[in-house]
């Protein structure tokens, strides 16, 4: 297979416009042509301890370059599978939604906007945040779309109802999500710990339909248990919060939480929920650079979402 090394630009890394995954620019949301849309929503102000979230964006671009070198695509040895290979791989960044600093309201509507670009275009919406109450307008797009079941990787439940008014903040979305009723149930995996939530939000959750496992809980019953009780042959929405990670290795985050996943963790987990359903939405949060000098937060944010979109591509058939 042509590597593409013999002609042209070599394009390194830190060469050219930061998109993600130096993938196309499409700026035009009424032009979009792809299998999957990446769009920015840097947004922050839903965060109740310590802001930054909304260098987000900006942080997982421009890690996402280093893995920009696959000009025949990602061979894994593992899988024996050259995943995201030029050929096949249809990708696009259309940019970031505007924000409107101290209006969430207006920010998240137009975050819905731009996710309802993507879906009218027939793509798979990548979104990246911003703190976790970006996953409510990203939620809402989807209320002419078929039925969602959403899977959570995250430390808190994101499950309260309402604080002193407020209804759209980082520990709401998972809530606002179990009131649509186009979203037929959640799995809330890795919650642990001192949480945002009170025994109530789990009852509530539970009733709710909701599955909740620490992480414990899930090293315990193994991968293939935890995807055995996730319904089946179902479009899921994949929600990750950075911090569902252990802050040894994701410590650029607003809210860590110590006795997280680790890397493979997660993307077996994900993996199998490619063969198992359909993904049909994605959202990645809550990654704040500027607590982490040396950037391997946002590296794992970009190693995991392009793995993990190389293999929604790869076990749909495109």
């Amino acid at each position: 297979m042509a590597h593409g090394y013999e002609g042209g630009r070599l394009d390194l890394p830190f060469v050219g416009i930061c998109t993600f995954g130096k993938y196309p620019l499409q700026l035009d949301w009424d032009k979009i042509d792809a299998d999957v849309a990446i769009v920015g929503a840097p947004f922050d102000l839903g965060t109740q301890w310590r802001s930054g979230a909304r260098s987000g964006p900006r942080a997982i671009r421009e890690a996402s370059t280093l893995f920009s070198f696959g000009h025949a695509g990602a061979y894994d040895h593992e899988d024996d599978v050259t995943y995201l290979a030029a050929e096949t791989t249809r990708i696009v960044d259309i940019g970031d939604a505007d924000m409107i600093h101290t209006d969430t309201e207006g920010s998240h509507a137009n975050i819905e906007l731009a996710v309802r670009k993507i879906l009218a275009a027939g793509a798979l919406p990548v979104v990246l945040g911003g703190d976790h109450s970006i996953n409510i307008p990203c939620i809402e797009a989807f209320s002419e779309q078929e039925p969602i079941h959403i899977v959570q990787f995250d430390a808190h439940l994101d499950f309260v109802d309402e604080r002193h008014g407020v209804r759209r903040g980082h520990g709401n979305p998972l809530r606002r999500a179990a009131e649509k009723p186009y979203v037929t149930g959640l799995t809330q995996l890795g919650i642990r710990n001192v949480s945002s939530t009170a025994r109530e939000g789990y009852e509530a959750a539970r009733a709710m339909g909701s599955d909740i496992l620490s992480v414990r809980q899930i090293r315990k019953l193994g991968t293939e248990a935890v995807l055995a009780r996730i319904p089946a042959g179902k479009r899921y929405y994949v929600t990750i919060d950075i911090d569902g990670f252990d802050p040894s290795i994701a410590p650029g985050t607003g809210t860590p939480s110590h006795g997280g996943f680790t890397y493979y963790e997660v993307l077996e987990l994900l993996d199998g929920l490619t063969k198992r359903g359909t993904v049909a939405g994605v959202d990645l949060v809550e990654v704040a650079r500027e607590y982490d000098p040396g950037g391997v937060t946002s590296i794992l944010a970009a190693q995991l979402l392009l793995n993990f979109i190389g293999r929604i591509l790869h076990n749909r058939g495109s």
